[in-house]
């Protein structure tokens, strides 16, 4: 029990310096931006790999579903969602450009692309900033510390006080469930 203990313990004091080290106004802005889009109907991407990919999967199933309230749908795609996308594309042309590709199909100017990477250096999810930026849509950035390669690709960076992808993931977390609170909150009174 006491790794298990050493381990909370770890987690508590990340998400004691995310309190400390997250910055307030910026994710006001990001909420802002998405709650703007998604009220007049424009979609929120949201693309990452691996366990960022299910967090963008988690993050649309509470926005399309509901978090807390009941409401209408939210038009939230993860764009890693889709395995025939995936890899026909991927197979066929290369995975660096495989979000690129969804954003020019699916992106909307006034739309907003939620990036998920905790180093802030996936090649594919920046090559989708790039895209999402070329379709006219807002690119918010949710990443580890100094937001990588990222953070300059983004309009607003979310980047989280921690520097271990495991403790990343758990702020990240906590940040989007706020996120989509606050969303849903915000919708449901429009």
């Amino acid at each position: 029990m006491a790794r298990l203990k050493d381990y909370l313990e770890t987690s508590r004091a990340a998400l004691v310096d995310a309190i400390a080290g997250v910055d307030e106004a910026r994710v006001e802005r990001a909420i802002a931006a998405i709650t703007s889009g998604l009220s007049k109907d424009k979609p929120l991407l949201i693309c990452g790999n691996g366990g960022s990919a299910a967090d963008a999967m988690h993050i649309a199933g509470e926005l399309v579903g509901r978090y807390l309230k009941e409401r209408r749908g939210l038009k939230a795609i993860a764009l890693s969602a889709d395995p025939a996308v995936l890899t026909a594309w991927s197979n066929d042309y290369s995975y660096d450009t495989v979000f690129a590709r969804q954003v020019e199909a699916l992106g909307e100017k006034g739309g907003v692309l939620l990036a998920i990477s905790t180093s802030g250096n996936s090649k594919n999810v920046i090559a989708a900033a790039k895209a999402a930026k070329k379709k006219g849509m807002m690119v918010v950035g949710l990443t580890g510390k100094g937001g990588g390669q990222l953070g300059p690709e983004t309009d607003i960076l979310l980047d989280v006080p921690a520097s271990q992808t495991p403790l990343i993931q758990q702020i990240h977390i906590c940040l989007y469930h706020f996120i989509c609170s606050e969303i849903e909150e915000r919708i449901s009174r429009a």
